[in-house]
């Protein structure tokens, strides 16, 4: 009896304290939630402003071409997109680019727009950087939608042709790699000016076909009208920021919500799009890490 007392008294005390004690303990967990959560995102805010931006990725895919001729299997393009070029920030990272796509050795690099934003007085210096990048069959560049808000085509054409770069504005050029042709296509911006797609096929036979395209979507028209065995574009930044591990990006750009980030195909032709190199608007990037991209052709003979 003297026992049960006892435990009975026991229980009682350690209910009350319980009780007592319950509210400030919630109270504690609540506060340390917050002060968490808070920590957490001025974490997340601060490595997105200032840590991503210049973290440069490089993306290795392999691109499986139905026509590419088996000769030109293993052939190796570098992409580089959306730049936005700001000396004061980028210049860093644009030497560590060019230095990456070098060691790579690629055969073709591909421009696909988006150069400056605003400011014209920055392509010169934007064009003694990029005057650093080799190729084996040249260095090919296209139009994006800041560009043509920015300066006109022929500015572009002669900054690119003093940094050896063939300037294709709704252009097409065919090369010749290991006695095979292959055309290369370079539209205008959608947005800012106007495909003429005809013109830029004027000349074409039936060589397979790079096409140079800032805006993603165009590949629905482009696939549809006219052979495309690969098109390139950027213009999207991969949504600039996105879920982690899920991958969803929140906002889409006119003229780059159908084709986001990463490779598509429609019957025989591909497309990849490139989160590119620089930012619009807030110099932000979460999950989403400034890319250079390295694409390896293969035949289907492969």
């Amino acid at each position: 009896s003297l026992l049960m007392d006892k435990a009975n008294t026991c229980a009682t005390v350690l209910s009350r304290f319980k009780n007592m004690k319950s509210p400030k303990n919630k109270l504690f967990n609540r506060r340390n939630f917050i002060i968490t959560s808070g920590l957490a995102a001025a974490s997340c805010c601060s490595y997105a402003r200032y840590i991503e931006p210049s973290l440069l990725s490089v993306t290795q895919k392999t691109v499986r071409l139905p026509k590419l001729p088996k000769s030109l299997d293993g052939l190796v393009v570098a992409q580089l997109t959306d730049i936005h070029y700001k000396p004061e920030e980028q210049q860093e990272l644009m030497q560590e680019v060019v230095r990456v796509v070098n060691a790579a050795k690629p055969d073709i690099i591909a421009l696909t727009g988006d150069y400056i934003e605003g400011r014209p007085k920055v392509i010169d210096p934007l064009m003694d950087t990029l005057s650093g990048l080799q190729a084996k069959h040249g260095i090919y560049a296209t139009m994006g939608n800041h560009d043509g808000w920015s300066a006109s085509p022929g500015r572009f054409r002669q900054g690119f042709r003093k940094a050896g770069i063939e300037f294709l504005h709704n252009d097409g050029s065919c090369i010749q790699i290991k006695g095979e042709h292959f055309f290369i296509v370079g539209t205008d911006s959608c947005w800012s000016g106007k495909v003429d797609a005809p013109a830029c096929y004027r000349g074409h036979k039936n060589e397979p076909v790079l096409a140079l395209v800032h805006e993603p979507d165009v590949f629905d028209f482009l696939s549809a009208h006219f052979p495309v065995s690969l098109q390139l574009s950027g213009h999207t930044h991969g949504g600039q920021c996105r879920v982690p591990l899920v991958g969803y990006a929140p906002v889409k750009v006119k003229y780059g919500k159908n084709y986001i980030y990463g490779s598509y195909a429609k019957g025989a032709s591909q497309l990849f799009v490139s989160r590119g190199l620089g930012t619009v608007g807030a110099k932000v990037r979460f999950a989403c890490s400034p890319e250079v991209a390295l694409l390896t052709l293969r035949s289907a003979a492969s």
